[in-house]
This record gives structure tokens, C-alpha cells and sequence, in this order.
């Protein structure tokens, strides 16, 4: 019987297999590291992608934060012209009011009435003067409740004084401006009337 020595074959087959094996976990550690290095370079690239956006949206934000300030201011600056234009209006609307109330005050103050000073308070006028007697007080407020643009006079205080050695009566009265009703066309204020609802 031949006797062949297997020995050296299986030591190159373990051999061939052991470089084999070396062979590749050394590609697969090749691979691993150029896996590894292309997911970091992926990753660093969408890392800087997402910065430069976050940079960009930064500065729009800063942009839009000053228009919204500017916004801000031009809505102060309208509602400041919107109150100048209110108090104008109201001015272009009651210009004449004040022609008007001493128009009605030299119509309907009688004789032997003598006013001393007139104030007004929004839409109240304090009347002070001097009467010759109580009953021309009264006719003044009969002849300012009849008045167009006057209405509701409320006597404060009438009192007896002696003025240039004469005896006089001291009176004191309120008299309200009647209220504007609606604008007609012209722009002149339509007076509510009297008696009538």
C-alpha cells in the first residue's frame, strides 16, 4: 500500500485560508474606515448645510424684527395723526359754535341784564352778571331754553349786592350747548330742535 502524506497539502490549505482570512478582514476594515469616513464627511456636510441656513434665517428674522419695529412705529405715528386729525375735525366742526352761542347770548340777554363773564366747559357755558331784577334773570333763561343752539339753563345762584350805590342782583347760571344731531352735507353741524324727538 502507497502512503501519501497529506500533511504539507492541509498546511498550505490552512495557510492559503489564514492569508484569505487576514486578506479579508483587512478589506472589510479598508471598507469600514471608508464607510465610516464617508458618513462623517455626509454628516459634517449636512452639519454645515443646516448652520449656513440657520445663519440665514438669523438674518432674516433681524430683518423682519426691524420691519415689525418699523411697523410698530408707523402704527404709533398713524394713531398720533388720527388723534390731530380728530381734534381738527372736531375744530372744522365747531369753528362757528362759538359765533353762534354770543350771537344767541346778545339776542337773548334782555335789558337791564349785564353779563360779567362767560365760561365754557366742554358743553357747559357758566354764565356770572348783574340784573336789575329777578324776573329779567328769568326772561334770560326763557329766552336762552328758546335759543337753537342753547338748551337746559340751570340757575346756580342769584344774590342781592349793592354795586355803585345801586341794588343790583348778582346771578351765576349754566347753560348747555345744544348737541349736534348728524353732519348734513354742507359739513355744518344740523342742530337737534326743540320739542321735537
Amino acid at each position: 500500500m502507497i502512503r501519501i502524506n497529506l500533511l504539507p497539502h492541509r498546511e498550505a490549505k490552512r495557510k492559503a485560508r489564514r492569508q484569505q482570512f487576514y486578506s479579508l478582514t483587512a478589506l472589510v476594515a479598508v471598507f469600514a474606515l471608508m464607510l465610516a469616513f464617508l458618513v462623517y464627511t455626509l454628516i459634517g456636510t449636512r452639519i454645515s448645510q443646516q448652520e449656513s441656513k440657520n445663519e440665514f434665517l438669523k438674518r432674516e428674522i433681524a430683518v423682519l424684527d426691524s420691519q415689525v419695529d418699523q411697523i410698530k412705529r408707523l402704527k404709533e405715528q398713524m394713531q398720533l395723526l388720527i388723534a390731530r386729525k380728530s381734534v381738527i375735525e372736531s375744530l372744522q366742526r365747531n369753528r362757528a359754535e362759538a359765533v353762534h352761542v354770543f350771537n344767541e347770548l346778545a339776542r337773548g340777554t334782555p335789558d337791564g341784564v349785564y353779563l360779567k363773564s362767560i365760561k365754557q366747559s366742554a358743553t357747559t357755558i357758566s354764565l356770572s352778571g348783574y340784573a336789575q331784577s329777578n324776573s329779567r334773570v328769568s326772561t334770560l333763561m326763557r329766552n336762552l331754553e328758546a335759543s337753537q343752539w342753547l338748551e337746559k339753563p340751570n340757575l346756580v345762584e342769584i344774590k342781592s349786592v349793592i354795586l355803585d350805590k345801586r341794588r343790583l342782583n348778582e346771578f351765576t347760571l349754566t347753560v348747555q350747548l345744544t348737541q349736534v344731531k348728524d353732519e348734513s352735507d354742507t359739513g355744518q353741524p344740523a342742530r337737534q330742535e326743540k320739542g321735537k324727538k
